[in-house]
């Protein structure tokens, strides 16, 4: 079974949310697992988008009670070990979409990075190297529909 991780802002805005519920759908619509971190924002919408098209979604929960989870979520794991939940989250997916940008967002997206994870950014920050130059194992794509193909996952 596929798994797809996505990653974004609890503080998302409505574009970014809207992105988010689509990834999830069309996620679903392929039969892969929705991997995320279980609160608000792209997470809820995400897990909105999957489970209302009757696709599976774990949350991968910092605290260690299921207090606050998103209600979309079919499974909610509490860890009780804070922000290193990012961690258990992104090694979940076969790949990783990362919609929109916060701190916590860029720290998935780099250790999805390092454990060389496909990444496939939906809006957000701009990462570049010192020279100003694209990272290279980021894709970019334009819209949910090419977050989705661009994780190479799906024929």
């Amino acid at each position: 079974m596929i798994q797809v991780a996505v990653c974004g802002p609890r503080d998302a805005s409505e574009a970014e949310r809207a992105q988010a519920r689509e990834v999830g759908r069309l996620l679903a619509g392929r039969g892969a697992v929705v991997v995320c971190g279980g609160y608000g924002g792209v997470m809820e919408a995400v897990a909105a988008g999957a489970s209302g098209a009757g696709g599976l979604v774990v949350g991968v929960l910092s605290l260690s009670t299921r207090e606050g989870a998103n209600p979309h979520l079919t499974v909610a794991i509490p860890t009780g070990i804070g922000e290193a939940r990012n961690a258990a989250v992104v090694n979940a997916g076969d790949a990783v979409i990362v919609v929109g940008g916060s701190w916590g967002t860029l720290s998935e997206l780099a250790l999805a990075l390092r454990s060389g994870k496909r990444v496939v950014q939906l809006g957000g920050w701009r990462i570049a190297d010192a020279e100003g130059a694209p990272l290279d194992g980021i894709t970019r794509a334009g819209s949910p529909a090419e977050a989705v193909a661009a994780t190479g996952l799906f024929v």
